[in-house]
């Protein structure tokens, strides 16, 4: 890592879409410790750390420094990386400068998620006295108040203190005096990025109020309150913070039930449903989820088509009771007795004869169930 760089993580595939995490001031990346690794699944996430925090030279800013400053760090973070588009995602101070790239830069963000943070952060003066107490006294006595400050009363991430306590006071200072001169409020109109706010409900240091001015005041923007979260809400509530980021940034899961029904019909899940007992309650979740949730809802092959495969598999497997099922469901996906035929004529080429014959029997029977078949 070159000096001129913020420190960062970079995890999951090269080709994601990426994704970049703010921390919040005295902390470092490992603030996402418990979030990145899930989201690095489906997302190219790159989480940097503030000047003098963590791995970052306390150098890159100085006495004066403003939200606009760190902001261009990020920006030549990601030129660096190669990314020129790409969702954020910040904490407090970091979540200030995804406002500011927003307002300033918005060609360069895809969505953006603002969490325990503000368009201002409670006037001028109490970050000029913290930013000249830092420089006169260090950290230590601040590092000593850290978890009333971050987390709700009797959790604490001793990491998070400890790098805290570690944080370079000439850069925490730049911070403080890039916090004293934030205030964004009249811009926040001009925020047409897909936003998402979340708020800790008891969170000192940027109360659910100011999270609720942003929503407000942006267009496009959803709102999340967190009850069990203070101000480092991904450290403290992190499954809460990872199913609003990825309904955010991947869409809501999609009807796994609403599928099942159309496809399998009615009469077939409800007696499935009935049949339920709490030692396959888990494996219905599942299917429901997953195999209907996720697979079947996926654009990119129609029904008809899925239906060819799934038969196929069937097939090939020899699962004929759930093949009787799936012909069934074919018909309904609107593929025809003479389609079915094919498909099963092409299975005894590639799965075997014998497969193939006990598959016409049973899409026989189940053809013959139609009305005006028998």
């Amino acid at each position: 890592m070159t000096d001129t760089l913020l420190n960062h993580r970079a995890e999951g595939p090269a080709s994601a879409p990426p994704l970049l995490l703010g921390p919040s001031l005295g902390t470092s990346l490992a603030l996402w410790d418990q979030v990145a690794p899930e989201l690095s699944t489906s997302h190219r996430v790159v989480r940097w750390d503030l000047p003098g925090h963590g791995g970052s030279a306390a150098d890159l800013i100085g006495p004066g420094a403003t939200v606009g400053d760190l902001a261009g760090l990020v920006l030549r973070l990601a030129d660096a990386l190669g990314i020129e588009r790409f969702a954020y995602a910040g904490v407090s101070l970091g979540g200030a400068v995804g406002l500011y790239l927003a307002v300033h830069h918005p060609e360069r963000l895809s969505a953006l998620s603002v969490i325990c943070s503000s368009a201002h952060f409670g006037g001028e003066a109490p970050w000029r006295e913290r930013a000249e107490r830092v420089r006169r006294e260090g950290l230590e006595k601040l590092a000593q108040s850290a978890d009333a400050r971050w987390f709700t009363p009797g959790f604490t991430v001793p990491r998070l203190v400890r790098d805290h306590r570690e944080t370079a006071p000439e850069a925490y200072a730049a911070c403080c005096d890039a916090l004293a001169a934030f205030d964004l409020r009249d811009r926040l109109g001009d925020i047409a990025v897909p936003t998402l706010l979340v708020a800790g409900r008891h969170d000192p240091a940027t109360p659910p109020a100011h999270l609720r001015e942003i929503a407000d005041a942006v267009p496009s923007s959803a709102l999340v309150e967190l009850p069990g979260a203070s101000h480092l809400a991904p450290a403290e509530c992190p499954q809460a913070v990872l199913t609003a980021l990825r309904t955010h940034l991947d869409g809501p899961p999609a009807s796994g039930m609403a599928v099942r029904r159309a496809v399998l019909g009615d009469a077939h899940v409800d007696r499935a449903q009935a049949r339920q007992t709490p030692f396959a309650a888990r494996f219905q979740d599942f299917i429901s989820r997953y195999a209907w949730g996720e697979i079947w809802t996926d654009p990119t092959l129609s029904r008809r088509e899925r239906s060819m495969i799934t038969l196929t598999a069937l097939v090939a497997h020899g699962h004929y009771d759930e093949l009787a099922l799936h012909v069934r469901a074919a018909r309904r996906n609107g593929l025809t007795p003479e389609e079915i035929g094919a498909v099963l004529l092409q299975t005894a080429v590639y799965c075997g004869v014998p497969a193939a014959n006990s598959a016409f029997a049973t899409a026989q029977r189940v053809l013959a169930e139609e009305p005006g078949q028998g």
